[in-house]
């Protein structure tokens, strides 16, 4: 039973996972059509402003799921019932603090925005702002339900909920902007939505599930247990909140709407890039954490990194080289030619991504190891120097110097974490780069015969874009296939065999 909740709830994840990346990109552009750029920017920017108080929840669901396994495994349901209680009272005071940040910027929105907002604009995001504090405020102590069930290790039933949530909000997008709704009406339908799927994660907790919630003994060590462990999963969350969210909020401050959006579709498209990866290395945390119990010696451990990675540029890899070659016009068809610039935006973040995405086995190592708070006192101090930095260059340079800046921290990052992986990871970092190599020579000679083959080319045809789309895909392949290892091309079989639409197809 717990071997198959394990499997449908891996299977499922890379369902939500294809189904959002899919549905996303058709949706997208019909929201941002049906909306007008200046009111999706408006929208996104808002959304982006209430998404920073989420940082506030300290990483409890995370660790919700830890202590939840823990007390089940030791069948120890008083100090399950005693930690549940005392997580709520944390989340509470949570909610209220969000409320209470969420209020001081409620009643400054006007003078946050009184040069680049109109008068219309700004009643609009006054509501939305209200509504999404009060979604958030329930939202926070809500998703302990869900970690509450994979801490019992049951993930069919909730991720079930949650794909199901997703199908019916995409329809109900659709219905109610081509019925006129706007923006407003798309933050009501998330609130609504995210409180009947709280409420229905509730019910497998307390009726299926059979939890229940109750203080027996006020443990202020607990209290500082949970805020301890907590900590990192806090900081890593304010560093993505920092990096990919607060673009928003200043560009807001100094140009209009519609620069916001064009910014919040190149953000979209690198979040899909890195969803990819994240596909692929959220399968190998396990192995890491055996891996690192049985001390397996350097030049295995080098020799799992290198495979690892190895996959994972495969498919980051094709998708930046498909988008530098044909991204300028999948762009716009996508969205359209007012959204040109979303294509520098995206493709810079890219090119950032990619050192990062494709090293996340070297921080399953150190999250095995229990090393994440170098990494995580590096990330936070560069992020919010960066974040400084690029507050200066939007303002008197522009959006383009904006994410140049959070790319360069981003670099700076992985240079600084070479030595680390190599003293503290185990990993024999010079030969790393030595075999991943070719892959990046291989990607930059294919992208720049295209690119000589597309200035011959008549640009924004559709024809031309399929059929360009199609002999690139063709190359990669075949190029791919010829340097690829029996390990990757076994493991790249097994994965796709593991995919839902695989399963159905053979059944």
């Amino acid at each position: 039973m717990k071997n198959n909740q394990l499997k449908a709830g891996a299977a499922l994840s890379y369902a939500n996972i294809f189904l959002t990346n899919l549905v996303g990109l058709f949706l997208t552009p019909f929201i941002i059509r049906s909306l007008g750029s200046a009111e999706y920017g408006l929208y996104t920017m808002i959304g982006a402003l209430v998404g920073y108080m989420s940082v506030l929840d300290f990483g409890l669901n995370n660790t919700v799921v830890r202590y939840v396994a823990k007390y089940k495994a030791k069948k120890d349901k008083i100090g399950e019932q005693n930690f549940l209680a005392h997580s709520f009272i944390m989340y509470i005071c949570i909610s209220l603090i969000v409320m209470l940040i969420g209020s001081i910027f409620y009643f400054n929105l006007e003078n946050l925005y009184t040069d680049t907002l109109t008068f219309d604009q700004l009643n609009k995001a006054k509501l939305m702002m209200g509504i999404l504090i009060f979604n958030l405020s329930i939202s926070l102590p809500g998703g302990a339900f869900t970690g509450i069930c994979y801490g019992y290790e049951q993930f069919i039933l909730p991720k079930a909920v949650n794909i199901i949530r997703y199908v019916i909000r995409s329809l109900l997008v659709v219905a109610i902007l081509l019925y006129g709704g706007d923006a407003v009406g798309l933050v009501i339908l998330d609130t609504i939505l995210n409180l009947v799927v709280i409420g229905i994660n509730a019910i497998i907790v307390f009726r299926i599930l059979k939890v229940k919630i109750k203080i027996h003994v006020f443990n202020k060590k607990l209290f500082s247990d949970i805020l301890k462990f907590s900590l990192w999963i806090f900081v890593f969350a304010i560093v993505h909140q920092l990096r990919w969210q607060f673009g928003q909020f200043i560009i807001g401050l100094y140009y209009s709407t519609t620069i916001v959006a064009i910014y919040a579709v190149g953000i979209t498209l690198g979040n899909y890039y890195g969803a990819f990866s994240n596909a692929i290395a959220s399968v190998f945390l396990p192995k890491a954490i055996q891996m690192t119990v049985n001390e397996i010696p350097q030049k295995e451990l080098t020799d799992a990194f290198i495979k690892i990675s190895r996959i994972i540029l495969i498919v980051l890899l094709y998708i930046l080289g498909a988008f530098i070659v044909v991204g300028k016009d999948f762009v716009f068809f996508w969205v359209g030619d007012e959204y040109n610039m979303a294509y520098y935006y995206a493709l810079t973040i890219m090119l950032g991504l990619t050192p990062i995405l494709s090293q996340g086995f070297a921080n399953n190592i150190l999250e095995a190891k229990n090393l994440m708070a170098y990494r995580g006192k590096l990330l936070l101090g560069l992020t919010i120097l960066g974040t400084i930095i690029s507050v200066y260059m939007a303002k008197m340079y522009g959006v383009m110097e904006l994410i140049y800046t959070v790319v360069f921290f981003l670099l700076l990052e992985r240079i600084i974490m070479i030595p680390y992986y190599k003293k503290k990871a185990n990993l024999d970092m010079k030969r790393y780069y030595k075999e991943i190599g070719p892959l990046f020579i291989g990607i930059i000679v294919i992208s720049a015969l295209f690119l000589v083959i597309n200035s011959f080319l008549p640009g924004k045809n559709l024809y031309v874009f399929l059929s360009i789309s199609i002999v690139y895909s063709a190359i990669y392949f075949l190029i791919t296939l010829n340097i690829m290892t029996d390990y990757e091309k076994n493991f790249l079989k097994s994965f796709l065999k593991k995919l839902p639409f695989s399963q159905k197809f053979k059944s």
